[in-house]
């Protein structure tokens, strides 16, 4: 018989039963990444994330999960329902808490439901929408899901849906003069004078895994991530002691690229470090998620964020680049828009009949946006993801 057990933290689940579930080589979904944040001080109740996993179980065995936290702000999501929030509170309703199935500030596709089989997978969204029930919470949303887990969702699920800018070797490009050959000569150009830029500038870059990572790397893009933050008016919720905490634990999964300029001393030369980005490989993916700098230079942000990424890909075989949410420009860097997804479970029966409207003219306006994107490819010839 199967049983619903919440769960407020994961160490109390084994981490071998856990990974079991998924096997799907998304780093983000793992319980090495998922229990570090629990662990080491990037998740706060007062931050807005209590962890509240909802787990079915057959006797001892754990047959399906997801991760999942009640929330009592949308910080840190990147599905954007502040003004499903606003007419809530202007419907007379409190919106907070909600329960959010998702990976905390990470928007990045990737498994959600956690299975053994397909009908634990529509068991797991029964016991998602009991528990919300049970919990009195407004709502249910689970977030940048697979697509192929689409089809266990049923119509009480709210689907949206949005653009990212993702890279894909669909081509077989071996090498990044390869890549910049399927560019238009326009594109081709700028991109080579940026790189260029970069290279004038006298700026190396050394890459490094977990395993490869000096204490001292990992301290130093820690603050670059800081300063990237500062700059921004932001507060940073990842820790040093989380990033210290992927490097052992997941060592081969985080990609630390660094860029270095020369500095003269006295009696000899040294690299300094002048900006990073952390980035997370799993499967056949590379995932760019934060960067920064101690300095400004041409090009720097383009070569250290997304060309040595790229480069990367293509050393190591990788077939897709993701560099994180937002960011038109990257389209003119090959990066072409793809589709990423959310579904929503709304208590209320008529405010959800108002939101279902809602989305579908959401998911029109997102489709038309794409598809004027799509129109501006730098390649030679259009590819779409």
């Amino acid at each position: 018989m199967t049983q619903l057990r919440i769960v407020g933290g994961l160490a109390g689940v084994p981490a071998t039963a856990w990974d079991s579930l998924h096997g799907s080589g998304n780093p983000f979904v793992s319980h090495a990444f998922l229990s570090g944040l629990e662990q080491h001080g990037c998740l706060r109740p007062d931050w807005g994330w209590t962890p509240h996993h909802v787990t079915l179980w057959e006797g001892d065995e754990l047959v399906a999960a997801a991760p999942g936290y009640l929330k009592t702000n949308s910080h840190g999501e990147f599905v954007f329902d502040h003004a499903w929030a606003h007419a809530y509170a202007q419907y007379g309703r409190d919106y907070f808490p909600k329960w959010l199935g998702a990976v905390p500030y990470s928007p990045v596709t990737g498994p959600r439901l956690l299975a053994r089989t397909e009908a634990h997978k529509e068991a797991l969204l029964a016991a998602v929408i009991g528990q919300a029930r049970n919990d009195g919470v407004s709502s249910a949303h689970i977030n940048f899901h697979t697509l192929e887990e689409d089809s266990a969702f049923g119509p009480d699920w709210l689907s949206r849906t949005d653009v990212q800018y993702h890279w894909r070797n669909e081509a077989g490009w071996k090498d990044f003069d390869g890549f910049l050959a399927a560019f238009d000569h326009k594109h081709r150009k700028n991109i080579r004078q940026e790189r260029a830029k970069v290279e004038r500038a006298g700026i190396s870059f050394r890459v490094v895994h977990g395993d490869e990572a000096s204490d001292e790397d990992l301290a130093t893009m820690f603050a670059f991530y800081l300063l990237t933050f500062r700059d921004y008016g932001n507060s940073p919720a990842l820790t040093l002691e989380f990033v210290r905490h992927l490097a052992r634990t997941m060592p081969r999964n985080l990609v630390v690229f660094l860029a270095e300029r020369v500095v003269q001393q006295a009696h000899h030369e040294r690299r300094v470090p002048i900006a990073g980005a952390l980035c997370l490989r799993g499967g056949d993916t590379l995932y760019g998620r934060y960067w920064g700098a101690s300095e400004t230079s041409p090009g720097l942000h383009f070569e250290t964020c997304y060309y040595q990424g790229i480069e990367y890909c293509l050393r190591e075989g990788l077939k897709v680049f993701e560099p994180g949410a937002q960011g038109e420009h990257k389209l003119a860097r090959g990066f072409l828009p793809a589709y990423v997804r959310s579904r929503h479970w709304i208590a209320d029966a008529d405010f959800a009949d108002a939101l279902r409207r809602w989305c579908a003219e959401e998911t029109l306006s997102v489709k038309r946006y794409a598809a004027t994107l799509a129109m501006h490819s730098p390649f030679k010839s259009v590819g779409t993801s």
